[in-house]
């Protein structure tokens, strides 16, 4: 492993100051997979104490001390590094009652989650993988430490991350893993939602479609708004699976960015609430896409999602089955509404969630091709989309007597027109315009 300058020099300090110290965890996994580590994080036999002396001469990051963990600040940022411990007791599933330092390595890595993160390296003493990580790394295998009851009975944010990395790595879990995932998800109910909001983020980056059904149950407890599509029929000739496994597709189909994973994931939330069936029998759903979107405004934040996102998201869910007729004009006017990027993240949502029925009966997507291309050429134009694009602006507008909410509303009126191509976006003929309607 090649690391760091900082951190060589740090792992050799301590070493030739008798301390065993090794790279751990996630920088040892990524290492070898052949991926770049981002992070890299150091243990060793040193305690807190003696890993302050060694480095008395840096400066020092002290918040973790308790739990052992030392932050040494060098030229190339701060190395964390923490002593060998094991832990007991975790009375809230999340965090230890009590810490307890050690001098052996395996004893250290003993504790940790996972197999393919629970090894250890060092350029003097190699690579420590007492649990075999590497072979179930080279299998694809996601492996609990020991016994998984109990390292998911110790930190319960523990079964989402086992999620996360069988969607990044690629990994299937092994039975007795799985299991035990499943079965201890109630667990995450006494989370705090950030950490349960990060880890699910970090999820939906990188999930399959196969992912979303594979860890239904977890993900079903973690977003209980999602819990109702599962299994539910749809009772409609367009529609083969049934809400969640049409949600998991959707999620799927659209592009690993995370509002519109979120917006995918989401967007028939309320399709249950809302399910009604005619006299043929055939299932429908109206007003679905409003009472998604109250949902998902309910699940981001509870969950404490940036609020940027939120609303980002909550509006494509809203809009989510607004039909965009393939015409310049309305083009242009929901890219005035939306701007580029959401009209972008609306149409792939749209054609995912079109394309994702399992009917095997192509849906109707040209449309999709057809807007993209007029938006397109409409920006290409440098078309007038916005107040700040008018030729008028609010100044022009109180010279000719107007004040107050009257600017505003005039100015709106001539984007209209100019959108409209009644007018056309040049000053004087915008003015001549403003006069009109001032004197009726």
């Amino acid at each position: 492993m090649k690391l760091p300058e900082a951190v060589r020099r740090c792992m050799e300090r301590l070493e030739n100051a008798g301390y065993a110290c090794y790279a751990v965890g996630g920088c040892v996994r990524d290492w070898l997979l052949g991926l770049e580590p981002h992070d890299y994080d150091l243990c060793t036999a040193a305690t807190p104490a003696q890993i302050k002396t060694v480095f008395s001469d840096h400066g020092l990051v002290l918040a973790g001390e308790k739990h052992g963990t030392v932050g040494v600040i060098t030229d190339g940022g701060v190395v964390e590094i923490t002593t060998f411990r094991t832990e007991e007791g975790y009375a809230d599933n999340r965090h230890p009652d009590a810490v307890h330092f050690v001098a052996d390595v395996t004893e250290d890595l003993a504790r940790r989650d996972f197999t393919v993160n629970a090894m250890a390296w060092s350029p003097s003493r190699g690579l420590a993988d007492p649990f075999g990580g590497r072979v179930d790394l080279q299998e694809r295998t996601l492996r609990a430490v020991g016994d998984p009851q109990q390292r998911f009975r110790e930190d319960s944010l523990r079964i989402l991350r086992g999620v996360r990395f069988a969607a990044r790595f690629r990994l299937t879990p092994e039975e007795k893993t799985l299991a035990a995932m499943k079965e201890l998800a109630p667990l995450m109910d006494h989370l705090a939602r950030e950490r349960v909001f990060d880890e699910l983020c970090k999820l939906l980056t990188k999930c399959t479609v196969d992912d979303l059904i594979t860890y239904r149950p977890i993900l079903c407890r973690a977003i209980p708004e999602l819990a109702p599509l599962a299994g539910f029929d749809q009772h409609s000739r367009h529609h083969a699976y049934d809400v969640y496994v049409h949600t998991a597709h959707v999620t799927g189909a659209v592009p690993p960015e995370l509002c519109l994973r979120w917006a995918a994931l989401l967007h028939d939330t309320g399709k249950p609430a809302t399910f009604a069936r005619d006299d043929r029998g055939e299932g429908h759903f109206y007003g679905h896409a409003k009472v998604s979107a109250q949902l998902a405004e309910q699940v981001l934040r509870r969950l404490k999602a940036p609020n940027q996102l939120r609303e980002q998201v909550v509006d494509l869910v809203q809009l989510h089955m607004t039909r965009i007729e393939p015409e310049k004009k309305a083009v242009r006017r929901w890219l005035s509404r939306l701007g580029e990027d959401t009209m972008h993240q609306l149409l792939a949502l749209q054609e995912a969630d079109m394309s994702c029925k399992g009917t095997g009966i192509p849906g109707e997507t040209r449309q999709f091709a057809q807007i993209r291309s007029l938006m397109q050429q409409v920006l290409q134009e440098d078309a007038c989309l916005q107040l700040k694009d008018l030729a008028v602006d609010g100044y022009d507008l109180m010279m000719l007597g107007l004040s107050g909410r009257e600017v505003g509303q005039m100015l709106q009126y001539l984007l209209e027109q100019v959108m409209e191509e009644t007018l056309i976006n040049d000053k004087e003929a915008l003015l001549t315009a403003a006069k009109q309607k001032i004197h009726g």
